[in-house]
């Protein structure tokens, strides 16, 4: 069955980038590669990416090469442009494209990469399984959000790795359901 998971880095005090998109801080922290919560063991257990116009349009700046080669949705009304075949853009709700979501990550899950904005809207839908939020020992006092909106989470587990603790959730749902 096809698992929604948000997995992210954060500062301290919640921000994923700067005001400016900016991601330095988070390149100046200690991590083992291979250690827990390490991307390449996470991309063995996915099928397809979700991302923002914001997300994406920061990794066609910072590093083409990154994408991985598996399905990859960019959630925009803008015009982006494709780097490779395995990107889509698509407009609307999450749920509008949860049945090509699914088909395209072949039994997998999806990753749904960023922002905290899409994670929520995804969240909202009920589309959010897992949170897993490597979490690093800076502030930034202001910028671009961990997460939007108001969720009820369950911590699953935390392992360390180096600089950052790192936290796993199950997302129980909003918190206007309770």
């Amino acid at each position: 069955m096809t698992r929604y998971r948000y997995s992210t880095a954060t500062t301290l005090d919640g921000f994923l980038a700067d005001d400016d998109h900016s991601l330095a801080w988070l390149f100046k922290q200690d991590i083992d590669e291979n250690g827990p919560g390490s991307t390449d063991a996470f991309l063995t257990e996915v099928g397809a990416q979700v991302m923002g116009a914001s997300t994406y349009a920061w990794v066609l700046e910072h590093d083409r090469d990154w994408l991985p080669e598996i399905p990859t949705f960019v959630f925009t009304h803008r015009e982006l442009e494709a780097v490779n075949d395995h990107v889509s853009f698509v407009a609307g709700a999450p749920s509008d494209h949860r049945e090509s979501l699914e088909s395209a990550a072949g039994g997998r899950d999806v990753w749904v990469m960023g922002g905290g904005g899409l994670a929520a809207e995804f969240a909202g839908a009920g589309m959010l399984d897992e949170v897993v939020v490597s979490i690093a020992p800076v502030t930034l006092g202001s910028g671009k959000p961990l997460f939007g909106g108001a969720f009820d989470l369950e911590l699953k587990g935390c392992d360390r790795n180096r600089d950052f603790v790192v936290a796993r959730y199950d997302v129980r749902g909003s918190l206007s359901d309770s």
